[in-house]
């Protein structure tokens, strides 16, 4: 959702902004404010506890290849199985799917890139546990 997006956005510059004189430079700024726009975004999450978008469910009646259904309903069982993580795990695994190096998920999260190594390969078994069991 474009509006919310921007309205996330903004809120994310208004707390960088208003707090930039607590910014004790142990990690970069881009980090630093990376943080602030995952626990903005997560906060709002928790705050509507909305599920998955299914405004386009009515269309796939419409799709003829069962591939794609059933990549639908993957997409939705892995989507479910992720919001049954911890806050911390949820966090850590969408960084991750969002492409950010481990190294700057170890930073963002706080822990060492050993840790979120580890954690990643449970988490991915953890996973496809839940999935296959949806």
């Amino acid at each position: 959702d474009k509006d919310e997006a921007d309205d996330l956005t903004q809120e994310v510059f208004i707390k960088v902004w208003d707090n930039l004189d607590g910014f004790r430079e142990e990690s970069k700024v881009s980090t630093w404010i990376y943080r602030i726009a995952v626990n903005t975004c997560l906060a709002r999450i928790r705050k509507s506890k909305k599920n998955i978008r299914t405004d386009s469910i009515g269309d796939i009646g419409e799709i003829e290849q069962p591939s794609a259904v059933d990549r639908e309903k993957m997409f939705k069982s892995l989507y479910k199985c992720i919001n049954r993580l911890s806050e911390t795990n949820r966090a850590i695994i969408l960084l991750e799917l969002e492409g950010l190096p481990q190294k700057e998920i170890a930073e963002v999260i706080g822990i060492k890139h050993e840790a979120i190594r580890t954690r990643i390969h449970r988490i991915k078994n953890d996973l496809t546990k839940c999935v296959n069991h949806e």
